[in-house]
């Protein structure tokens, strides 16, 4: 027992047991705290790069979606960002059963995590052409309730995506940070839904905007 106490020594440093024997060794601990602001700075950045070209960006409303303009570019990015909703819906029902908060509380197939990734990638994937087509044709707009949540959901969702794609590759990530992560991008699609398709969808009205 005392062994496990008496850390190593070498070259009159005293490491600790624990990290003696981790492999990566002390250095795992010196990378945390930098780990930790890359995951601050970098979703950060993206969001504020996002704005700052949407800001700058002279809004060209002649921007077409797959060949459709206008009303009817419209539509279609109303359509894609419904499917994208439930994209992300059934991201939370697979989240959910992976974390064993279904009824019952069984353990989920080993294919629900598959899933889970590749439901998540299609989202992804699906939502580029929609957000590509959006920044481009009316940038980023402060002019309404409506139009500055979107725009800044916008923004902030490919900020939170990158903060989730670094904490799924992090080891050190504490256990709610992936959770959280993950809610946090459902809450910023449902605002941009809100705010986009279920306006267009409800003859350009949405209450409370």
């Amino acid at each position: 027992m005392a062994a496990e106490h008496c850390g190593d020594h070498r070259g009159g440093s005293t490491i600790p047991a624990h990290a003696a024997h981790h492999p990566d060794g002390p250095r795992a601990n010196r990378r945390s705290p930098l780990l930790l602001i890359t995951a601050i700075l970098l979703p950060l950045a993206v969001t504020l790069s996002l704005y700052l070209y949407g800001r700058d960006h002279e809004p060209d409303y002649s921007r077409g979606l797959f060949g459709h303009i206008g009303a009817d570019a419209n539509d279609l990015k109303a359509r894609l960002g419904t499917a994208l909703l439930a994209l992300a819906l059934v991201q939370v029902l697979l989240a959910l059963a992976m974390y064993r908060k279904r009824p019952g509380g069984s353990r989920a197939p080993a294919a629900v995590a598959l899933v889970h990734r590749l439901v998540g990638l299609v989202a992804f994937l699906l939502s580029l052409p929609i957000a590509y087509q959006c920044i481009n044709a009316y940038g980023v707009q402060l002019t309404t309730t409506r139009t500055t949540l979107h725009s800044l959901a916008g923004c902030l969702f490919y900020g939170a995506f990158t903060a989730k794609v670094l904490i799924v590759r992090s080891r050190h990530a504490p256990g709610w940070a992936l959770p959280l992560a993950g809610s946090t991008l459902v809450t910023f699609i449902a605002v941009l839904w809100y705010t986009a398709a279920f306006w267009w969808f409800n003859g350009q009205t949405a209450p409370g905007l």
